[in-house]
């Protein structure tokens, strides 16, 4: 049974996660999200909440690093999957770096361009599911890597 470690933020982020738990269903779910209240919903799994943090806050980001890294160090998920949301962002960064599978899930809401965090995910993903295939081609101008 694989460790799978879903990252997402709430909102749409988490929907897009919750679409993929049937694929996983087989395997050992870890949870982390920036909303302590979707706990509720995932009682069964292990669960963790890290702080929400922008771009502008470096204090905020540097608390999520050190607990995403901590997070990915006592886990050791064999896959990590993300939206793309910072804290998931961080989570493939680390993720890959200790030898995890990382998907990308991407969660943009129109089709123009990707978030700056999606940019980046994209970069550290072995995978990106996307729904926008303009994009993602590889002429396209946000193509990064392996598409699905």
């Amino acid at each position: 049974m694989k460790k799978i470690l879903l990252i997402a933020s709430a909102g749409g982020h988490w929907v897009q996660l919750n679409r993929l738990h049937e694929v996983f269903s087989g395997h050992n779910i870890i949870y982390v999200s920036t909303n302590p209240d979707l706990k509720k919903q995932k009682a069964h799994n292990l669960f963790f909440t890290v702080p929400d943090a922008s771009r502008w806050d470096r204090m905020r980001i540097v608390l999520l690093a050190c607990k995403m890294l901590w997070i990915v160090i006592r886990i050791r998920p064999d896959i990590v999957i993300s939206t793309g949301a910072l804290p998931g962002l961080i989570a493939l960064f680390f993720g890959k770096k200790l030898g995890a599978r990382t998907i990308w899930v991407d969660s943009i809401a129109n089709s123009e361009q990707l978030s700056l965090s999606g940019q980046k995910a994209g970069k550290y993903a072995d995978l990106w599911l996307t729904q926008w295939e303009h994009l993602a081609r590889p002429e396209g101008p946000q193509y990064h890597g392996a598409v699905l």
